[in-house]
């Protein structure tokens, strides 16, 4: 942040439009990386959604940037659950094809590899359980601490900690023999 955060949060609570920029710019691409490894095929969607909630709820807010880290993943989560939901009501949606608006070649590239990071995480991450899962990306998208992590999915510090732990030697294990399939 540009800007010192209690000065931005401050602004925000104010209603300055500059301050909610700033909080954006900083924190729109961890949480709609949360929301897509969640699973929710609309990520950019969701997550304004996240930002409209914790802008409109937002001079209620007490603390500092690490407790502001906790909150707004706690509001992410909590509208991941909501899209969930609100999807098993509904009719499935298909996606729009690749190539539906023809990018063009330079951005081509970086449209490919991306999408070939995502499905290779997506499948790593796929042999977890849902909280090993979450833990992991709330701990590495998100950089949350132990502590922010345990408050926003309402778990011991403890139960994090192994969480991560047993998913990190899962994910170890599935790299290894992974290894060990392409050395033959």
């Amino acid at each position: 942040m540009s800007r010192d955060f209690a000065t931005v949060l401050a602004a925000a609570k104010a209603g300055e439009g500059w301050a909610f920029d700033d909080l954006f710019k900083v924190w729109n691409r961890p949480i709609t990386a949360f929301v897509r490894q969640r699973g929710v095929i609309d990520s950019d969607d969701v997550a304004n959604e996240v930002f409209l909630g914790a802008f409109r709820s937002i001079g209620r807010f007490r603390g500092g940037e690490g407790e502001f880290r906790s909150w707004i993943f706690r509001i992410a989560r909590n509208k991941i659950a909501d899209h969930h939901r609100a999807a098993g009501r509904r009719p499935e949606t298909v996606p729009l094809q690749v190539g539906f608006m023809e990018p063009t070649q330079e951005h081509v590239e970086a449209d490919v590899a991306r999408l070939i990071g995502d499905e290779r995480v997506a499948a790593l991450l796929s042999h977890l359980t849902d909280e090993q899962r979450e833990v992991l990306i709330l701990r590495t998208v998100a950089d949350l601490t132990v502590d922010q992590v345990a408050s926003v999915i309402g778990k011991r510090r403890g139960a994090v900690k192994q969480l991560q732990r047993r998913g990190l030697r899962r994910l170890e294990a599935i790299l290894a023999e992974s290894a060990e399939g392409a050395s033959q």
